[in-house]
C-alpha cells in the first residue's frame, strides 16, 4: 500500500478522531488529575528505525510504577481509571498526537521500550523496525502481547507483507469494536 496514502489516511483520522473524541479526552484528563495529578503519560518508545520518540497515553498506573514493559508490572500498579481506561482502551487515544506528529501511524507494530531487547532484536531479524509503530496492528487483534516476543514479531512481519487498504480498516474496525487485549499483567495467586 501507498506510503503516501497511509500517512493521509492516519492524518485524516487522527484529526477527526482527536476532534470527537476530544470532550471523552477532557474528562478522562480530569479523573486523571484527580486520581494521580498526572493523567498524561509520557514514555520513550522504540520508533522507525529504532529511533526514540515520545509516547502519549493516558495514565492507568501509579506514577511511581517503574518504567518496565507492561506484562513485567504488579497489577495493584493499576489505578481504578486505570482498568477502566485500559479495559476500553481509552488510554490510547493520546496516541492521535503520535500519529499526527509522524511518529507513528494508526496500524503497525506496537512500539516496545528499549529495554525490550529480545523484542527488537526479533523485528530487526524480520524488517519489523523499518515501519511507522502502530496503536494497533494484527498481534493486538488477536491478543499477542510483548510477552512473547517472537510470536509477536512473526505476526508483526505477517501483518507488513500482508497490508492493504482492508486490512488497514479491518484492522481498525476490529480495535474499535473490542477485539483483542492490550498487553496482560502479572497478577498474583493469592491463597
Amino acid at each position: 500500500m501507498n506510503s503516501g496514502l497511509v500517512r493521509m489516511l492516519d492524518w485524516t483520522m487522527a484529526l477527526c478522531g482527536l476532534i470527537v473524541l476530544s470532550p471523552v479526552m477532557v474528562i478522562v484528563w480530569i479523573l486523571g488529575y484527580k486520581e494521580t495529578g498526572a493523567p498524561v503519560f509520557v514514555q520513550e518508545r522504540v520508533g522507525r528505525l529504532q529511533r526514540p520518540f515520545n509516547l502519549y497515553k493516558f495514565r492507568t498506573m501509579h506514577p511511581s510504577t517503574a518504567s518496565v514493559a507492561t506484562h513485567m508490572v504488579d497489577a495493584n500498579a493499576v489505578t481504578p481509571l486505570g482498568q477502566f481506561l485500559r479495559k476500553t482502551k481509552i488510554d490510547e487515544l493520546p496516541q492521535l498526537v503520535n500519529v499526527l506528529k509522524g511518529e507513528m501511524s494508526l496500524v503497525g507494530p506496537r512500539p516496545c521500550l528499549f529495554n525490550q531487547q529480545e523484542l527488537i532484536d526479533e523485528r530487526e531479524q524480520r524488517g519489523v523496525n523499518q515501519v511507522l509503530p502502530g496503536i494497533t496492528g494484527l498481534a493486538q487483534i488477536n491478543g499477542v502481547d510483548m510477552s512473547q516476543p517472537r510470536q509477536l514479531a512473526e505476526l508483526d512481519k505477517e501483518m507488513i507483507t500482508t497490508f492493504n487498504l482492508k486490512a488497514y480498516f479491518g484492522y481498525i474496525l476490529q480495535t474499535a469494536i473490542g477485539r483483542g487485549a492490550g498487553d496482560r499483567i502479572k497478577h498474583h495467586n493469592n491463597k
